[in-house]
């Protein structure tokens, strides 16, 4: 027994000081050599930050996009879904309201044309994007709001748009931050 109890205490120490000490201190140095000193990638508008690229946030304001619900209120500390099925009562109450709330501020829209991640929260719960059609969806709203020609909104979502990773990995996307920053800066 002895000869087993010694070794197991040092492997035990040397896991302690790894895994407590050394490698938090290497992930560390290498978020702070990063671009942005590991605070992640901001927005900002005016100097001021206004938003992280990689988070989704909550626009409500029907002069904006709207971001793919959330199943955790935008909280990143408390990132997840709602691990609700899909045939779950509660789940699709959530998803009727959300889609009577789209059609009430967006009367031009029918409920065929809604996509789906316009009414349905994402596995993280944090969605930072929308694909170009959910995006697309919504100008009528907005340029009747801000009373901008239809045309440079549509044109606006075509140079915000991101196409697939190397051209063939995933979809388009449009990060919704950027959208309505872009948004703001119409004249």
């Amino acid at each position: 027994m002895r000869q087993n109890f010694f070794p197991a205490i040092r492997l035990t120490i040397v896991c302690i000081v790894f895994f407590v000490i050394i490698y938090p201190f290497v992930i560390w140095l290498a978020a702070k050599a990063s671009t942005n000193h590991g605070e992640g990638e901001t927005v900002t508008v005016n100097n001021k930050v206004v938003g992280y690229k990689l988070e989704g946030q909550n626009f409500s304001d029907d002069k904006y996009f709207w971001s793919r619900p959330s199943a955790v209120n935008y909280n990143a500390a408390g990132a997840g879904g709602s691990n609700k099925g899909p045939t779950n009562p509660d789940y699709l109450k959530e998803v009727q309201d959300r889609i009577d709330t789209f059609l009430v501020h967006n009367p031009a829209v029918t409920k065929n044309e809604i996509p789906s991640e316009l009414v349905t929260a994402s596995g993280s719960g944090l969605d930072p994007d929308l694909s170009p059609a959910a995006a697309k969806v919504q100008v009528k709203r907005i340029a009747a709001i801000r009373h901008i020609n239809e045309q440079r909104i549509y044109a606006l979502i075509d140079q915000n748009t991101q196409g697939p990773l190397l051209g063939i990995l995933g979809p388009s996307k449009v990060n919704v931050l950027k959208l309505n920053v872009a948004l703001d800066d119409l004249k």
